[in-house]
């Protein structure tokens, strides 16, 4: 075995075994709880400046102001947040967390099958839920997220789960949401006129050759969706069935203004409304988008502009145009890992342009309709899972985020995790050694 692989798995291994320290999934709310006192940011744009909520058996039963209110309190958990804010818990979508482990270590990995069309791949039966990286979201309010698959032309189907679990049956809060496509796009990069590479004319003839494949592969799974008994089964067609009928949906990673255009037509021509992922060209396009209902997950602010001529600020004010042009815009970040800096993400979209509780939808209300889970969280409202936290401070901003309680589903969950240990012990450390 390569000596710097076995070395990981023994860091590993040995990073596993310290995090164990009773990072255990909470237990299911058995007594109601009001949260008093707090700013409340309800997700939806509003914002309370003094108030309460409560909720009951994972479900919010009252949310208002507390300077108006009459409470029963009797029997009701209160928790004082006065100065605080309560947030519903963020959403990180198109992430292949729980999916890899250790970047270098292939055993790890779990988020791309062999193959360039792979829709009936489902990314949930692969969630792993004893990763270490979930709890290290949690702690930045990050309770919820879209498992999604890589690789290839069209990936696979991903899954909404909450960062909570034993197993992903438990951590399932819609199964199957979306396919995911890769769009055939001309490279960034193409080498012309080096000896051995490509023409232009080449390039285009594969690039549409696979939009050709493309279309018959669609064109058969919607025969195959109108078949009453097919006479054999097909997995890859029956994987696709659900975006004919709108039960899932077709999320497009594609980024130019032209293949942007040329995307959305071909999911037009089947009756599909697709949703962006990327779309670093999507401002130039934005009444083709209005047009036709687009939504669009835009790429970490914290980038480099995509083209040489292009604002050097664009990544953190693509999200701002979309959004103040009436697009609907959802934030996400690229890994697993990163994923914990989603909130800052938002925070740098406020700083460029954007109303700070609408940029706090792009990670809450905006991800949950995206994602199709909108009628039971994504926002602090009566009925809906009670997946919300207490922050010190403003969560969206990297130095006065401080999440003190997270309750997922309304379970009071445990915010410990391995960054944390590892500052303890090595505070600890080096305190004692100045003693």
């Amino acid at each position: 075995m390569n000596k710097y692989i076995l070395t990981l798995l023994l860091a590993g291994l040995g990073f596993g075994a310290f995090a164990q320290a009773n990072i255990y999934p909470a237990k299911a709310q058995d007594k109601k709880i009001a949260i008093m006192g707090a700013k409340l940011h309800l997700g939806n744009g509003q914002v309370i400046e003094n108030g309460y909520v409560m909720f009951d058996k994972g479900k919010i039963t009252a949310v208002g102001d507390a300077t108006v209110a009459k409470f029963d309190l009797t029997g009701v958990n209160v928790i004082t947040a006065n100065g605080k804010h309560v947030y519903p818990g963020f959403i990180a979508p198109n992430t292949n967390l729980g999916l890899t482990e250790f970047e270098a270590v292939k055993a790890t990995l779990d988020f791309e099958e062999i193959g360039n069309f792979n829709p009936h791949i489902r990314s949930l039966v692969a969630y792993n839920t004893d990763s270490k990286v979930p709890a290290t979201l949690r702690s930045n309010g990050i309770l919820m997220a879209q498992i999604t698959p890589q690789g290839g032309t069209i990936s696979g189907s991903s899954s909404v789960v909450q960062l909570d679990a034993w197993n992903w049956e438990d951590a399932a809060i819609r199964k199957d949401d979306a396919q995911h496509m890769k769009w055939p796009a001309t490279p960034a990069f193409r080498g012309l006129g080096r000896a051995g590479s490509p023409s232009q004319d080449e390039i285009q003839e594969r690039i549409q050759a696979l939009i050709n494949e493309l279309d018959q592969l669609f064109t058969e799974a919607k025969a195959y969706k109108e078949t009453d008994k097919p006479a054999f089964i097909n997995a890859r067609l029956a994987a696709m069935g659900h975006l004919f009928d709108g039960k899932e949906k077709l999320f497009i990673a594609v980024d130019s203004q032209k293949d942007i255009i040329a995307a959305v037509k071909f999911a037009k021509k089947y009756g599909i409304t697709p949703v962006i992922v990327g779309g670093d060209e999507a401002y130039l396009v934005i009444p083709f988008l209005k047009e036709n209902g687009i939504t669009v997950i835009v790429k970490q602010p914290h980038a480099l502009p995509v083209n040489n001529d292009d604002d050097v600020n664009m990544p953190y004010k693509n999200a701002g145009i979309l959004a103040n042009a009436g697009i609907e815009v959802v934030v996400s970040i690229e890994g697993y890992w990163q994923q914990r800096n989603l909130p800052f993400m938002a925070g740098t979209v406020a700083a460029w342009g954007l109303d700070k509780e609408k940029a706090l939808q792009t990670i809450t209300l905006n991800t949950a309709k995206v994602l199709g889970i909108d009628k039971t969280t994504g926002s602090l409202e009566i009925g809906k899972d009670a997946t919300l936290f207490i922050s010190a401070g403003d969560a969206l901003d990297m130095k006065t985020n401080k999440v003190e309680r997270a309750f997922i589903q309304g379970r009071d969950i445990n915010l410990d995790n391995l960054h944390k240990q590892l500052d303890k012990k090595f505070s600890d450390k080096y305190s004692a050694d100045k003693k």
